[in-house]
């Protein structure tokens, strides 16, 4: 086993968490700057829906300015948006939103973020919603090292569903059980 690969492997992987994230920050502080930058960094205040007639939801998101796909929804009925980042492991949710929502920490753990280590405390969401897919008992994380108010959509959530993307277009798909 070579020690060289092994030592820059870990540390790439740790300078391209730490980019992201720096990325993802930028982010979330334009996407409340004011209505026209609201428009640009969130093309999908109102997700596109439609189901299909085998009874298959789809929701039809645009990346933004940035290439990241920012999308309004709903997490236990409170309205909130979300940032796609199939990085995440959970849906990852500020500290601050989860207390307005009343949403209840369960227990701690350690998460690994581009930042370091960090914890974070175990959560369920009863509902999360974009557009018309809905989604039942999600694992999340809350998150207080998290200062704004965007929730990261993890695989928690995404696992859940099928996805495709071209171009600037994501096709989030439910299909029906």
């Amino acid at each position: 086993m070579n020690s060289s690969q092994d030592n820059t492997s870990p540390r790439k992987m740790g300078i391209t968490m730490f980019i992201l994230a720096w990325a993802i920050l930028f982010i979330m502080g334009i996407v409340f700057f004011d209505d026209l930058l609201a428009t640009q960094i969130n093309p999908n205040r109102k997700p596109d829906s439609r189901t299909t007639l085998e009874g298959t939801k789809e929701i039809v998101l645009q990346s933004n300015q940035q290439h990241h796909y920012v999308a309004n929804g709903l997490i236990n009925g409170h309205k909130t948006v979300f940032l796609l980042d199939t990085g995440a492991t959970d849906v990852v949710i500020p500290q601050s939103l989860a207390q307005k929502i009343g949403l209840k920490a369960s227990g701690q753990q350690q998460a690994y973020t581009a930042n370091g280590r960090v914890t974070v405390y175990r959560t369920t969401l009863a509902s999360l919603q974009i557009g018309d897919i809905k989604l039942q008992d999600i694992n999340a994380s809350i998150n207080p090292a998290m200062d704004k108010q965007v929730v990261l959509l993890g695989m928690s959530a995404l696992k859940r569903l099928e996805f495709t993307q071209r171009g600037e277009t994501l096709i989030l798909r439910q299909y029906d059980d």
